[in-house]
């Protein structure tokens, strides 16, 4: 699960809040934690507070989960100097492709084969286009998945067809995650292998069991938590996310539904509807 960043109403980091999100997602069943993606609002923290937010995750954790650690950038060196600086418990990497810059396919290529050049880190690469403005095309994963220590590539495209011919031409031994909620059991019943979510998140426990219903191939039962859960999904990012999630999260009394600038939170109506489904889905 890609974990959010909770915060105080003085915008400070809201450690208490951080933990019990935490133990959520361990009690919820899920297969391991994501820590400083974009969903944690990685771009408004220092590098202080990005330590402090890894070390109460480890430490609330305490070895139960893995954690996959965020370290993208559009600056290779930076994000170089960022993964040598990784500390120890972190089980992986999850590298978003360089953003604004734009570069060529090529670039894109050089940039990872760098990254994992310079760490023995499993590395999951990340294609968000809507985000990046640029899309990692299946024959650049394709080359990227070659590099013994790419193990993955989260794909928030939304180009079925891309994806599925990655998932057709790929390694054995690399995987395919869902990076759109909303696509998760379709992309798995194509062959991918799970899902980096933010849905699940805030019910860890339905969403963990939609994914295994569909990874044992039980569609039927993956289909009944699937169209459950699809209208707050697309709540969710009705107005970017995470305001979506985090009003959930809230109505789940484990952390405020605060963010910090530029981002703010949703509306009054979307807020409302959240909240309503989220009793709906809890009991």
């Amino acid at each position: 699960m890609a974990l959010v960043t909770p915060f105080n109403p003085d915008f400070t980091i809201d450690f208490d809040g951080l933990k019990k999100l935490v133990q959520l997602q361990i009690d919820g069943g899920i297969d391991f934690l994501v820590v400083q993606g974009t969903t944690g609002e990685s771009p408004v923290l220092s590098a202080d507070e990005k330590r402090k937010v890894l070390e109460t995750v480890l430490e609330a954790n305490n070895g139960k989960l893995p954690v996959v650690y965020g370290a993208g950038g559009n600056d290779t060196m930076k994000v170089i100097e960022a993964v040598k600086q990784i500390p120890q418990g972190i089980d992986g990497i999850l590298s978003v492709s360089p953003y604004y810059n734009k570069p060529t396919q090529e670039g894109i290529f050089r940039h990872y084969k760098a990254v994992a050049g310079n760490t023995d880190l499993p590395i999951i690469l990340y294609n968000v286009p809507g985000r990046t403005g640029s899309n990692v095309l299946a024959e650049t994963t394709l080359r990227l998945s070659e590099i013994k220590n790419i193990v993955a590539m989260k794909e928030a495209s939304g180009n079925m067809e891309q994806i599925m011919e990655i998932i057709r031409s790929k390694p054995e031994n690399f995987d395919v995650l869902s990076g759109d909620d909303a696509l998760t059991l379709p992309l798995i019943a194509a062959g991918a292998a799970g899902v980096i979510s933010v849905v699940g998140q805030a019910y860890p426990e339905k969403f963990t069991a939609m994914v295994n219903a569909a990874l044992r191939n039980d569609y039927e039962t993956a289909r009944k938590f699937h169209y459950e859960l699809l209208p707050v999904t697309k709540m969710f990012f009705a107005e970017g996310n995470p305001g979506g999630v985090k009003v959930a999260l809230e109505a789940r009394k484990i952390l405020k539904n605060i963010l910090r600038l530029p981002l703010v939170p949703v509306s009054e109506q979307l807020k409302n509807d959240i909240i309503a489904e989220t009793k709906k889905i809890t009991g």
